[in-house]
């Protein structure tokens, strides 16, 4: 089957070891890959059978905002197996944010990567809906969700925002909610809200894994690895455990990102 990595950060070369070291120490968790290089994340994944990358960077400030959509873009130029998803900042102004949606879709980008934890801003903040407003109807924007660190992404902020932007295509990273699976039951019953499979399998069972599946739907699921936390190998193995139909399988490693992302 083909397989689809949904869900893979990479950077330029001479940060990519310490923006790796400074992820692994934010979530207490050793580190697969020694760097988050592109190189590396194509090496690992054909390694594992993986074809393609949404590959994404996320701005810890309105400044970097142009660097890393310009260096995302570069690298989807240079890497015709990489899908590129831009960032946005909480601090830029409706203008800019207007600006690099333009851009993105003008280069070929296909969604946009938030992370409201590491940027600092709760999902239903009246600064955030102006990223779901400008996007409505044109990328769809993948967010980090749960945590029960924080408060930033709980799931009950992205079910208010998803009932207020019908319109809007929001992908819930971690099965919906990282460390805060059960809470998945959340998003039931709406429409414009898809799920990928990242830095979760190692935590719950594969009985879990296909209840929250089956709850959704396995056409509303991407397979992802979250590189470069996880194995990308392991990874497959551990998604492979889960009890799904080959058409199901299908679906969640490639099937359902294409159609969404009309690839």
């Amino acid at each position: 089957m083909e397989i689809i990595d949904a869900h893979a950060h990479i950077y330029p070369e001479k940060i990519a070891a310490k923006a790796t070291s400074t992820i692994g120490e934010f979530y207490d968790i050793k580190m697969d890959m020694p760097s988050g290089t592109p190189e590396e994340l194509i090496r690992v994944g054909r390694n594992a059978g993986i074809t393609g990358f949404v590959v994404h960077s996320v701005a810890t400030t309105a400044h970097q905002v142009r660097s890393i959509n310009g260096f995302i873009q570069r690298e989807c130029e240079a890497h015709p197996e990489f899908i590129g998803f831009i960032t946005l900042h909480q601090d830029l102004s409706d203008e800019e944010i207007l600006s690099e949606i333009e851009l993105a879709l003008a280069s070929g980008m296909k969604g946009i990567k938030l992370h409201p934890d590491f940027q600092k801003f709760n999902i239903d903040d009246e600064r955030a809906e102006r990223f779901y407003r400008a996007a409505e109807g044109k990328l769809p924007i993948l967010l980090h969700m749960g945590d029960d660190r924080y408060n930033y992404s709980a799931p009950e902020r992205l079910v208010k925002m998803a009932k207020k932007y019908p319109d809007t295509t929001f992908i819930a990273a971690h099965f919906g909610g990282y460390r805060c699976w059960s809470e998945s039951r959340l998003y039931k019953g709406l429409s414009n809200v898809y799920f990928d499979t990242c830095s979760s399998l190692p935590f719950i069972s594969a009985d879990e894994a296909k209840r929250l599946i089956d709850m959704h739907g396995a056409d509303r699921f991407f397979f992802a690895t979250d590189f470069p936390m996880w194995n990308a190998k392991e990874e497959l193995e551990r998604f492979n455990k889960i009890p799904l139909s080959d058409k199901e399988r299908e679906m969640i490693f490639s099937g359902n990102i294409k159609r969404l992302l009309k690839l």
